[in-house]
Parts: structure tokens; sequence; C-alpha cells
């Protein structure tokens, strides 16, 4: 089940993103990565200012699209691309 609630938050997540950072989108298994990762990476920055872990659904997928945007913006500033796909 545990697997399984990784696999929703990523994809609403990774959706999010896409739509925040003025893409289509990144299709369904990159959008369910790049959410995961953002959930990574919005967890770590979250535990770091202070703030619980705990918070149900919404809480969980509002910090996994604050890691996900931090992700694709640090992926545009890496490669030099500044496209609506990336």
């Amino acid at each position: 089940m545990f697997i399984l609630w990784w696999i929703i938050v990523g994809l609403i997540a990774g959706f999010v993103t896409g739509k925040l950072m003025k893409g289509s989108g990144f299709g369904a298994v990159m959008d369910i990565v790049v959410g995961i990762v953002g959930a990574v990476i919005g967890g770590f920055i979250m535990r770091s200012l202070g703030f619980a872990g705990q918070g149900g659904l919404i809480y969980t997928v509002l910090v996994a699209v604050i890691g996900a945007v931090i992700l694709t913006l640090m992926l545009r500033l890496i490669t030099g691309n500044k496209s609506k796909n990336l």
C-alpha cells in the first residue's frame, strides 16, 4: 500500500508541476518519477525548516510539488534548456 501511495502522490505532483512550469507535462511515468523525487527533495527541505512530516494527502502533494518545481528549475539551470518541455 505504501508504494501505491508514493505512485499516486508522484503522479499528482508531477502533473501539477508540469502545468505550473508551463509545460505539457512529462508523461505518466516521468510525472511519477519527477513527483517522487520532488517529494524527497520537498520533504528534506521541510524537515530542515522544522516542519513535521505528517499532514495527510494535501500536505504531502504540496510538499512534493514544491520539491518537483525546485528539481525542474535546477535541471533547467544545469542543462540550459529553457524550453517548456523540461
